[in-house]
């Protein structure tokens, strides 16, 4: 559990490295998961915006009842999963991730998501680690974006220059197994890997449920931005009950 301090610190600076880890059965059984993912789909080596269109059993890492209670303590005991993606970032050819805030790029209304971003490997500067601004969550709104198309990139909307001070960036170095838990108005990216060291990444996305999951907004996103499509994404009720009504959560 995050003690007050840590909520705290979540609070004013929009993240939190929590002191849990998960076991190292758990990251071969992710790693040798995903490795079966890009034997299959090799376009997805460097990322895959949403694991599970393609294998529900990377839900099951969400499930950890020491990432669910955090996840709890953050966003209250109504939530949901509704996403899983994997930034892989190979040796050597790793792509950039622009500035950005996930809020630019995700269909849920009222905006709220805590993300779980899990290191598969060791996360560091060198090899792309997640970069963040601190404190830069806290007036609760999107900045300007545009779109970038050009080549190395992971995502293709990016914040306007004039939006983020680069100088007040700071690294979020994790051992693997660790884990960050960022707020949804983060101002965050991270830069490519260009070391001889695979930089894996997984992130689990929850949110509350006193939020909808809009798929008409979905839609219209993916049309007008070209994104990864989530009007028929799978969400799943981790705990509690759905507070807006409307949400469609998946069933087995």
């Amino acid at each position: 559990m995050l003690t007050d301090s840590q909520l705290g610190t979540y609070q004013e600076e929009g993240y939190i490295v929590p002191e849990f880890r998960v076991s190292e059965d758990m990251l071969e059984d992710i790693r040798a998961r995903h490795s079966r993912l890009v034997a299959a789909k090799p376009e997805y080596a460097d990322y895959c915006p949403a694991l599970l269109d393609h294998d529900m059993g990377f839900a099951e890492y969400s499930q950890q009842p020491e990432i669910l209670d955090m996840v709890e303590q953050i966003i209250g005991p109504d939530f949901a999963l509704w996403n899983t993606s994997f930034f892989a970032k190979p040796a050597l050819k790793g792509t950039t991730t622009p500035w950005h805030q996930d809020g630019e790029y995700w269909p849920i209304r009222p905006l709220a998501t805590c993300t779980v971003w899990l290191a598969v490997d060791a996360s560091t500067a060198e090899n792309g680690c997640l970069r963040v601004i601190k404190g830069s969550h806290k007036d609760g709104t999107l900045k300007a974006h545009r779109t970038n198309d050009g080549p190395g990139l992971a995502l293709t909307r990016e914040l306007l220059e004039s939006e983020y001070d680069i100088n007040k960036a700071e690294d979020i170095e994790l051992e693997a197994g660790q884990m960050s838990l960022h707020d949804i108005f983060l101002l965050h990216g991270s830069e490519p890997n260009h070391s001889p060291n695979s930089r894996r990444g997984m992130t689990m996305r929850f949110m509350p449920t006193t939020s909808l999951f809009d798929r008409e907004i979905a839609a219209e996103q993916a049309e007008k931005f070209g994104f990864v499509s989530h009007n028929n994404r799978q969400v799943l009720l981790m705990r509690g009950t759905d507070q807006h009504g409307q949400n469609e959560f998946y069933s087995q």
